[in-house]
């Protein structure tokens, strides 16, 4: 339960119709089973201690008081379980009946929430034993104690607040306002449905989108407990269809006709940050009764998978359909900016690296929207101390490749004399001797962009921006960042994706060459072999790290506390835990102080949910201060 995440299950066991000393017995076990396994909570499906196909049975005493008494039996055996259970039956108040869950923990009776909506059309004829749930909350007594009673009910966890849990029954989910959506605006973060869903032709494909729909729409957790073996086949089958979705994601499914048994991890803060994020997620807690509960924090094991590219689908289609569409945006978005700005040429400096590869080719794909020749696209190599042979070949051979104009503009003699005029001497290889060749090259695209009446195309990645490894209005600066929304982890992915699908094998074994260079800005000389000298990632680390938290970051305002929990599951066997954290301490250092280079960003298209455009998704100052996160950092360092 710490660190916002709930391990939960549906149990779906099998029963007698009738039978409840045999279905108490059946539940009793599986919670005992579930809160074994570490479950918080556990919900079972609609009326399972009698059986959903009783029929006219419900009306007999007899059956409704060994329904009460298998619920005595159910508390009785909960007061020792870290669990909370959900249990269904019908429940007998002011001599009408009511269909109801019963919600129990460490032995006592939390509340009873009637069911709404009965259906009473082709199979289905509730109507016929029960009442809809009455408008009000009211006490009843059941079990021998005084019980809240009504639909409006929230359960939530006292030691864990982001554990609010709302009920409901069956056909509420299939109506057109499902309680659910009052409860999700009243705080709940976890629904639970008890439910018995006939099984018929189609009918758990709909099942399976309705419930993930459900928990899209209200930003939460759903559980949905189906009736399965054991109830009557008189007239239907029912097949323990068990769902467990989160913000529209199945986590878990009892496949028809199977287990019964559904489990999975749930990440409540996750849920709680989405809410925070959407202002059209009106809170209205009016009319609700909370009741509150006690259960001890305690580590849940992360079984749940978290994937080391959050940005990447792992599926090979998936992550292909991607590729396409970022690529289908960024150039889209540039055609716009040309078409705008009336511009000649689009110039890029090309310097056969991952990034300015994705530019051109992104530039290759606007010109072709706009039906113009490859040969408006000025594609230009500067090369300075740092230029190895590898990297200009690649530039070059890519260009030809493409059919774009290609230009050499060696910068070494201007950057020598700008170290002259400002004293700069070239064997100090510092920030000065780097940042000089980076604003270099920055003005002779800026300035061969007027002379041919061009836009400077940006080819800095959402990574880099990140983590400020930029040049202060140098490769910071251009006319339009086609990659300003696409991260390091990604760049890769897409240049890879245009390699698989590359028109000659020339521009393929190019493209593979560029994904096999490592990744550097080339601003520090060559080694004596004429090799690559500055690595990045040796600087500021694994951009797969990087990428991992840049997006808990910013996606879910994470505290270093739970993504270092995150990428500990994530890169487990990859990463020792002191590199992940001595990382993440150097990505949140870095992360603050170059925020100034975000806030005058030139303009570029949004591709995921993940921006740092400061007209965008994120705004900060450049000046505030991270005591909050170092401080957390500091005791995670200190453990």
């Amino acid at each position: 339960m710490k660190n916002g995440f709930l391990k939960v299950c549906t149990l779906s066991p099998a029963l007698r119709v009738a039978d409840c000393a045999y279905n108490t017995q059946e539940t009793i076990a599986a919670m005992q089973e579930a809160a074994q396994d570490g479950a918080a909570l556990a919900v079972f499906p609609e009326l399972g201690l009698t059986g959903y196909t009783c029929s006219d049975l419900f009306l007999q005493q007899p059956l409704l008081d060994a329904a009460e008494q298998g619920l005595r039996d159910i508390l009785r055996a909960s007061e020792t379980l870290e669990l909370v259970a959900v249990v269904g039956l019908p429940v007998r108040v002011d001599g009408a009946l009511y269909n109801c869950a019963a919600v129990v923990c460490h032995g006592a009776l939390l509340g009873l929430v009637p069911k709404t909506h009965l259906p009473n059309y082709a199979e289905f004829y509730e109507l016929r034993h029960f009442t809809p749930a009455p408008a009000e909350t009211r006490s009843v007594t059941l079990c021998g104690a005084s019980v809240p009673f009504g639909t409006d009910l929230l359960f939530r966890c006292r030691e864990m607040p982001d554990f609010c849990l709302g009920v409901e029954i069956c056909e509420d989910l299939w109506a057109p306002l499902p309680p659910s959506t009052r409860h999700a605006l009243a705080g709940a973060t976890v629904l639970a449905n008890l439910s018995a869903s006939d099984e018929t032709v189609g009918k758990a494909e709909y099942r399976r989108q309705l419930v993930g729909q459900q928990s899209a729409r209200l930003l939460s957790a759903y559980l949905y407990a189906d009736a399965g073996h054991g109830e009557s086949t008189t007239d239907m089958v029912f097949a323990a269809h068990d769902l467990i979705c989160e913000n529209g994601a199945l986590l878990a499914e009892a496949k028809p006709f199977g287990t019964g048994r559904a489990e999975a991890v749930l990440d409540l803060g996750r849920m709680q940050c989405e809410r925070r994020r959407s202002t059209t997620f009106c809170p209205n807690a009016a009319g609700h009764t909370t009741v509150p509960f006690s259960m001890p924090l305690h580590e849940t094991a992360l079984t749940r998978p978290v994937s080391p590219t959050p940005f990447v689908p792992s599926d090979a289609a998936a992550r292909a359909e991607r590729c396409e569409l970022i690529l289908e945006i960024q150039a889209d978005g540039l055609a716009k900016r040309l078409e705008h700005a009336h511009a000649r040429t689009a110039v890029l400096g090309i310097s056969g690296g991952l990034d300015s590869c994705l530019a051109l080719l992104v530039a290759v794909r606007a010109m072709k929207r706009l039906q113009r020749p490859m040969q408006d696209i000025l594609a230009v190599t500067m090369p300075c101390f740092g230029t190895t042979k590898r990297t200009r070949s690649n530039a070059e051979i890519l260009c030809q490749e493409l059919g774009v104009q290609f230009t050499e503009i060696s910068i070494t003699n201007t950057v020598r004399s700008h170290f002259a005029d400002i004293g700069q001497s070239e064997s100090v290889l510092d920030v000065t001797f780097e940042n000089g060749q980076a604003r270099v090259r920055t003005l002779e695209l800026m300035d061969l962009a007027n002379r041919t009446g061009g836009l400077v195309v940006g080819t800095g990645d959402l990574s880099e921006l990140a983590l400020g490894w930029a040049t202060y209005n140098g490769d910071h600066m251009s006319m339009y960042g086609v990659n300003a929304g696409v991260p390091k982890t990604l760049v890769r992915h897409i240049v890879r994706y245009e390699a698989d699908t590359a028109q000659s094998l020339a521009l393929r074994r190019v493209l593979l060459d560029i994904l096999d260079t490592p990744v550097s800005p080339e601003l520090l000389p060559a080694t004596e072999t004429g090799e690559i000298a500055q690595q990045t990632e040796s600087l500021v680390g694994p951009y797969e790290l990087h990428d991992f938290y840049l997006y808990y970051v910013l996606r879910f305002g994470f505290g270093p506390e739970k993504i270092y929990r995150l990428a500990q599951a994530a890169f487990a066997g990859k990463y020792p835990a002191e590199t992940l954290l001595h990382w993440l301490k150097n990505f949140y250092r870095r992360f603050f102080i170059q925020q100034f280079k975000r806030s005058c960003l030139p303009d570029g298209p949004k591709v995921g949910s993940v921006t740092l455009s400061p007209r965008g998704d994120w705004r900060m100052p450049s000046d505030a201060c991270a005591a909050v996160w170092q401080a957390e950092l500091d005791r995670l360092e200190a453990r």
